[in-house]
């Protein structure tokens, strides 16, 4: 373990992220509220094609 190499083990070998994550709270925010929103339209157009 020497200290010349300022690089954690990780930096390169990290898994990629499909969706980059939001860095502030409003992004955050928004990020929850339009996943949300999704989820609540899927759960209304399987109701309604349950209706009919």
């Amino acid at each position: 373990m020497s200290s010349e190499n300022d690089e954690t083990p990780q930096d390169g070998k990290a898994p990629k992220r499909v969706k980059p994550v939001p860095e502030t709270r409003e992004d955050r925010l928004k990020a929850a509220l339009k996943a949300n929103m999704a989820r609540r339209k899927a759960q209304a157009r399987a109701r309604a094609d349950n209706e009919e």
